[in-house]
């Protein structure tokens, strides 16, 4: 199922994932309708002012507002839901808020979705959420269990849910890469622990996987993305190898390496050429002989930031953030 002549909405539309998303559908598909759904007047403002295009349209709403989701889904086939708070100190700090809307948000989505009869949903979700250690990893593995279970109990509804698991994207608002570039002129980068590795993707990637995941999904995968990592010293060097680097300590709630497909998962998971599929652990979809083409991981595997088999030089580093432009660094945002 392609989305052309579809009605496409997304949760929290107007952060650095939607903006891009848009970009690609507009430009690259043809859909009936794509919705930003979102809770930030001026963003929306300033994204209508960006995409001057018919088929666009805007809805304020939060996906705490179940009444709300069902109204702005009424007629939606596709849905993205790219929604949720994601800061990991605010989380440890703010949980019940945090709980709110990535949890209690995802049940809403899920039941508008089905009351709704959206064909599609794509969820996205995090490396934290595998073996998570702080709130806001912990509130993404429940989401992720929300959409997979989902797939069972929609009942003879059609919706079909999935997920996308990824990890840092490089240049989105929040991340260390805009941080380092704004704290460059001052002479000092601050960073956690040189030993500290991250998944690194781009938007561009992380639509791709959107887009295939939507296309392929039988309803109740978690896709991986094949990505590299780096090295958050290596990092820092490449941005700004004239600074002083203050070593100052890894934040709570934050893992040294992150994973995204636990040796507990590797039962279930299969190598694509470009990603990694984590089925669902239900009898009948076992049953449907979904994804054949796939192969079984070996026993033990994991995948994670410091075993990865592929790394960001700093040279690669710096052409993808040449690339990028100094622009889209700066102001791209979740």
């Amino acid at each position: 199922m392609g989305f052309e002549g579809k009605v496409v909405l997304v949760t929290g539309g107007t952060g650095s994932f939607g903006r891009r998303f848009t970009e690609v559908l507009l430009k690259g598909h043809s859909p009936k309708k794509l919705i930003i759904f979102s809770r930030d007047e001026w963003k929306q403002s300033e994204m209508a002012r960006n995409f001057k295009d018919d088929r666009v349209r805007f809805f304020i709403g939060d996906v705490r507002d179940k009444e709300r989701l069902k109204r702005a889904f009424d007629g939606v086939e596709i849905v993205v839901h790219a929604a949720a708070l994601k800061q990991i100190p605010t989380a440890e700090y703010n949980p019940l808020e945090v709980i709110k809307t990535n949890i209690l948000g995802a049940a809403n989505v899920i039941d508008a979705a089905i009351d709704c009869g959206v064909e599609k949903v794509m969820a996205l979700s995090t490396d934290k959420a595998a073996n998570p250690i702080n709130l806001y990893g912990a509130t993404k593995l429940c989401s992720d269990k929300l959409f997979i279970a989902a797939n069972v109990y929609s009942g003879l509804h059609k919706t079909k849910f999935g997920v996308v698991r990824y990890g840092n994207v490089v240049g989105s608002r929040g991340s260390v890469i805009p941080l380092f570039l704004k704290m460059k002129p001052t002479g000092k980068i601050p960073i956690t622990d040189r030993r500290m590795t991250r998944f690194w993707i781009t938007l561009d990637q992380a639509v791709a996987l959107v887009v295939e995941g939507l296309e392929k999904m039988h309803g109740g995968e978690i896709f991986v993305p094949k990505v590299p990592s780096m090295n958050i010293g290596d990092l820092a060097q490449a941005i700004a190898p004239q600074c002083r680097h203050d070593v100052v300590g890894i934040r709570p709630g934050e893992k040294l390496h992150e994973v995204m497909v636990s040796t507990d998962d590797a039962r279930r998971t299969v190598e694509l050429s470009g990603y990694y599929v984590i089925q669902p652990d239900f009898p009948q979809f076992h049953a449907a002989g979904n994804w054949k083409e796939g192969k079984p991981v070996p026993d033990g595997f994991s995948y994670a930031s410091d075993s990865n088999d592929q790394w960001l030089s700093k040279e690669d580093l710096c052409k993808l953030l040449t690339d990028m432009g100094e622009e889209q660094l700066h102001h791209g945002g979740e």
